[in-house]
C-alpha cells in the first residue's frame, strides 16, 4: 500500500526554475514553516503518471490532487470528495461512474498559462490526465490502475502507442463528457477499487498547457491544484514548498460531535479531541505557509535533526528505539514526554520481503527444481533474527503476501504449507532435491537492496542465512532509484523491498503477482501463472464476499508454494512528534495530509 525544487535569489518565483546555490531559509522569517522529513534521498519525478513509491506520493501530494481523498481524522479511512463537488453516482449496476467537478478549482499561476494566470479544472483535465497513464513515453508505473478497466481505453492505448504521434485528442468510449463540470466513466464491468484508484496519486490531474510547455522537464516543474507550490529542489537533500495563494477554497474538517445517542462518530474521536486535532475545525487550508522538506538517507541525521527540534517529528530508528522507550513496556520514557514529545505508533498494512525474478534463468522458472530451489531459500532466512535485531522486536512475522486486518490473512498469521525459516534441516533436503546438495554447481544469487539506513548490515545478515546452507549471496549496495531501476528492468534476480498497501484490500496485494503486470508495472516478481491470472480476473470485480475470501486464500496459497517472494514481516512505524506540530495524526496509506497541520509559533521563541 508508498506513495518527490528552487532556493531565493533576491525575490522567490514561485516553481518557475531551478536556482541554486542559495543558503537554506531561516526559521525566523515570521512565517509558520514545517519542517519534516522524508526517510529516502527523495522522488524520482514529481510527474505522477511516473510514480510509484511512497516518497513519490509523498512529494506529489503537496502539489498534485486525485478526485478522491480520504477523511484525514477518521479510522477505519473513508473516501471523500477532492476535486470533485460530490461523491460520483454509481449507475448501470456498478458499471458507470458519474461525477461533477468542483467549479472553484483552478491550477497554479504558471508561465504556462496565458498571462501566466491559472486556469479553471475542466472535465477534460480529467481525461487528459488518465490518457497520459497510457502512453508509453511516459513511462508509467501505474497503468495496472486503469488496464482492463475503462471501455476503450485499452484499445485507444494499443493504436496511440502504435501511431507516429500519441493524439490525445482521440477519443475513448469510456469517457463521456457531459459539459465542462460534468462527466462519466464506463467501466467493462464492476471494479470494486475503481473509487480507491481515484484517490491515489497516480490519478492527478494535471493541465495539459504544463506538459506540453515543459516537456521533459515537466517532472521537475510540477504545476497541479494542490494547496502548495514547489519551490526550491535540491535532488537527495531537500525540497521548499510555499503555500499556493490562489488555492481554491478547502476546510479543515468539522467538529461532528458526539451522535444523539452519545456515542463516537467514528472510533477514536473522543481521543483526537483531547489531542486537539479540532481546533482549526472549519479554518480554510493549508494552515501554514512553508514547508521544508529534508531528505535522509540515513536515519541518525534525521534522528538527530529531531533532538535538536529541527525536525517537528520523526520516525524512531531502530537502533534509537531503547533511548526513546523503555523496552519492555513499549513506553515512551518520561524525560521525552516532558520535553513535550508525543508518540504514535502506526501499524502499516504492508509486508516486507524478498523477492526473485521469475524470468532469471537460475532462479525463476516454474518447474519443481526452480520451485525446491526457491523453497529451500526461504527456509534458510531467520526472520526473527531480523525483527529483532533491527526492529526490537516490534514487527508482526506473517505468511503470506495479505497483511493483517485484510480478508485471506491466514488465523493466527501462519500457514501450516508456508516455507518460513530457519528450518535449515528442510532447507538442506529441499536444496538437494534441486540438484545442488550443500549448494554445490549453484550459481551465486546476485541480491540487490538500499545502501541506506541499517540496509548493508541487514544484508550481511541475509548472506550469513542462506551461507548455512550452502547459497553464496553477492550483495549490490545501490541508492533507491537504481534498485527500482534494477526490478523494472528485470536486472535483479533477488531483492529486498517493502510494500505499502495503497489501499485497504488485499486485492491491491494480490495484484503484485498478475502477469499481465510485470516489470515495468507492479508485478516485480514477474509472476505468470495462467491459474493465478484467471482467479485475479475474478476477484477484481468481486465485491467483499465470503466467496472472494475463499479465492482470495487460494492466490495467496498459491503464491506461498511457488515462492516468487519469501515473507512477511508488517511493521510498527513509531512517530514523535514535537509539542510545536499540530493537528498529526500520521498515516501511511495517503500522503496528503501535510495540508492540515499547524505550529505553535511559540515554541520558535
Amino acid at each position: 500500500m508508498i506513495m518527490f525544487r528552487l532556493p531565493t535569489l533576491g525575490i522567490c518565483v514561485s516553481g518557475l526554475v531551478l536556482l541554486l546555490g542559495c543558503a537554506p531559509p531561516s526559521r525566523d522569517h515570521g512565517e509558520k514553516t514545517l519542517h519534516l522529513p522524508i526517510v529516502s534521498s527523495g522522488p524520482n519525478s514529481l510527474d505522477p503518471v511516473m510514480g510509484s513509491s511512497q516518497y513519490d506520493s509523498k512529494a506529489c501530494s503537496y502539489v498534485y490532487q486525485t478526485l478522491l481523498q480520504y477523511h484525514y481524522l477518521r479510522r477505519p479511512l473513508e473516501l471523500k470528495p477532492l476535486l470533485l463537488a460530490a461523491m460520483p453516482q454509481v449507475l448501470g449496476e456498478g458499471t458507470i461512474y458519474r461525477f461533477r467537478l468542483r467549479d472553484d478549482v483552478y491550477f497554479h499561476d504558471d508561465p504556462c498559462f496565458p498571462e501566466g494566470r491559472g486556469r479553471r479544472l475542466v472535465t477534460e483535465d480529467v481525461f487528459y490526465s488518465f490518457k497520459r497513464m497510457a502512453d508509453d513515453r511516459n513511462q508509467p508505473k501505474g497503468w495496472w490502475l486503469l488496464k482492463d478497466t475503462v471501455v476503450g481505453l485499452d484499445a485507444y492505448r494499443e493504436q496511440q502507442n502504435n501511431a507516429e504521434t500519441f493524439d490525445y485528442d482521440a477519443p475513448v468510449e469510456g469517457f463521456r463528457r457531459i459539459n465542462d463540470q460534468e462527466f462519466e466513466i464506463h467501466l467493462k464491468q464492476p471494479l470494486y477499487r475503481f473509487m480507491y484508484t481515484l484517490a491515489m496519486f497516480q490519478t492527478s490531474v494535471v493541465p495539459r498547457e504544463a506538459v506540453e510547455f515543459y516537456q521533459k522537464k515537466f517532472a521537475r516543474h510540477p504545476v497541479g491544484t494542490g494547496p502548495f507550490l514547489l519551490q526550491d529542489w535540491e535532488s537527495g537533500s531537500r525540497m521548499t514548498f510555499v503555500r499556493n495563494p490562489q488555492y481554491w477554497p478547502e476546510y479543515y474538517p468539522a467538529d461532528p460531535g458526539l451522535r444523539e445517542d452519545g456515542t463516537e462518530p467514528y472510533p477514536g474521536y473522543l481521543e483526537d479531541r483531547r489531542l486537539g486535532f479540532y481546533q482549526d475545525a472549519d479554518r480554510r487550508l493549508p494552515l501554514v505557509d512553508r514547508v521544508e522538506l529534508g531528505m535522509y538517507v540515513n536515519y541518525q541525521p534525521m534522528w538527530l535533526k529531531f533532538r535538536n527540534r529541527e525536525l517537528d517529528y520523526t520516525t524512531v530508528p531502530a537502533e534509537n528505539y531503547a533511548e526513546a522507550y523503555i523496552k519492555r513496556t513499549r513506553k515512551l520514557r518520561q524525560d521525552y514526554v516532558q520535553q513535550g514529545i508525543r508518540s504514535v505508533p502506526v501499524p502499516l498494512l504492508d509486508l516486507m520481503y524478498y523477492g526473485f525474478n521469475l524470468e532469471d534463468p537460475d532462479f525463476g522458472g516454474y518447474d519443481q527444481q526452480r520451485k525446491c530451489l526457491r523453497q529451500a531459500i526461504s527456509c534458510a532466512i531467520d526472520w526473527e533474527e531480523r525483527n529483532e535485531v533491527f526492529y526490537n522486536g516490534l514487527n508482526l512475522i506473517y505468511d503470506g503476501p495479505i497483511p493483517p486486518s485484510l480478508d485471506g490473512h491466514p488465523e493466527g498469521h501462519v500457514l501450516p504449507a508456508a516455507y518460513r525459516g530457519p528450518d535449515l534441516g528442510r532447507a538442506r533436503r529441499l536444496l538437494a532435491r534441486a540438484g545442488y546438495p550443500a549448494g554445490k554447481g549453484l550459481p551465486k544469487l546476485v541480491y540487490y537492496t538500499g545502501r541506506g539506513g541499517r540496509h548493508p548490515e541487514m544484508a550481511e545478515m541475509t548472506k550469513r542465512h542462506v551461507a548455512r546452507i550452502g547459497v553464496q549471496l553477492d550483495v549490490r549496495l545501490v541508492d533507491f532509484s537504481t534498485l527500482m531501476d534494477a526490478v523494472r528492468n528485470k536486472r535483479a534476480p533477488f531483492f529486498g523491498f517493502a510494500w505499502g498497501s495503497d489501499y485497504p484490500d488485499a486485492e491491491n496485494n494480490l495484484q503484485l503477482f498478475y502477469g499481465p503486470y510485470k516489470s515495468p508495472g507492479s508485478n516485480n516478481f514477474n509472476y505468470d501463472r495462467a491459474e493465478y491470472n484467471r482467479l485475479y480476473e475474478r476477484i477484481r470485480v468481486m465485491s467483499p464476499s465470503p466467496q472472494r475470501t475463499e479465492l482470495y486464500e487460494r492466490m495467496r496459497d498459491m503464491v506461498v508454494e511457488d515462492v516468487p517472494f519469501i515473507g512477511s514481516m508488517g511493521r510498527t512505524r513509531n512517530y514523535l512528534i514535537h509539542d510545536r506540530l499540530q493537528n498529526c495524526k500520521p498515516v501511511e496509506i495517503f500522503h496528503n495530509w501535510t495540508k492540515y497541520l499547524n505550529v505553535d509559533k511559540r515554541q520558535d521563541d
